[in-house]
């Protein structure tokens, strides 16, 4: 069964033609890892997919629903989130204020979440709940950014690079909040330079080269084949 499904989909930066043809499924509770190097593409998918981007060409359907070309915010309500790179906290917000914001009904199916729920996640933002998401340090924004669009509860997550720049016990506490997206039904698109950290948490992975998907298949599939690696993602 198909979630989410993208077909043939382009996107450009100016004159520059980045997504050259992306496309690929995600199944209810999957968590799908996008590899690659810098510049493939990967980032500008979840941005394309999210409506940040405006596909040239190409589809995007979520259960069925066309999203490409519709406004972000729609895509939200649609049941697709997504946590950014570059985290985008509300600076003058407190952490819980932040939460709230992100809060909006489930759609239909979805798993339903709470506050409480983040604050079991990451017991540190529960400690910081009145601090200023200006004041937080890069672990505790990034664990607030994920939480935040856990709180739309979506159908399917979309996440750029969350261990960028983290220490290993922020690190395995985000993968632990990977897996248990997945154990309770949500679907996750993962961005994430770390391939051990990717083949961990992944059912799925896409390695994207020039804008396009070169190969798809399991964990295990990719770490077999070792000339894949050396081609497509060795520095």
């Amino acid at each position: 069964m198909t979630l989410l499904s993208v077909r043939d989909l382009h996107a450009h930066y100016g004159k520059s033609h980045i997504l050259q043809g992306m496309s690929f499924d995600v199944g209810p509770g999957e968590v799908l890892s996008l590899l690659g190097r810098n510049g493939s593409g990967r980032s500008t998918t979840l941005k394309a997919l999210m409506g940040l981007v405006p596909p040239s060409a190409g589809h995007v359907s979520l259960r069925g629903r066309e999203l490409a070309g519709a406004a972000p915010h729609a895509i939200c309500r649609a049941g697709l989130a997504y946590v950014p790179e570059e985290r985008e906290i509300f600076a003058n917000l407190t952490v819980e204020e932040n939460l709230r914001m992100g809060e909006q009904p489930a759609v239909d199916g979805a798993p339903q979440w709470t506050v409480a729920q983040m604050y079991d996640y990451f017991p540190r933002l529960r400690e910081r709940r009145r601090t200023r998401g200006g004041s937080l340090s890069g672990g505790e924004q990034q664990m607030l950014t994920i939480c935040r669009s856990l709180l739309s509860n979506p159908l399917v997550i979309l996440i750029d690079e969350p261990t960028e720049g983290l220490a290993p016990k922020i690190v395995a506490q985000v993968g632990e909040c990977i897996r248990d997206m997945h154990r309770r039904g949500v679907s996750v698109v993962l961005v994430e330079q770390k391939l051990a950290i990717a083949l961990k948490v992944s059912t799925r992975v896409c390695l994207v080269g020039h804008g396009r998907v070169v190969f798809e298949g399991t964990p295990g599939q990719l770490q077999a084949d070792p000339a894949l690696l050396a081609r497509w993602l060795a520095v």
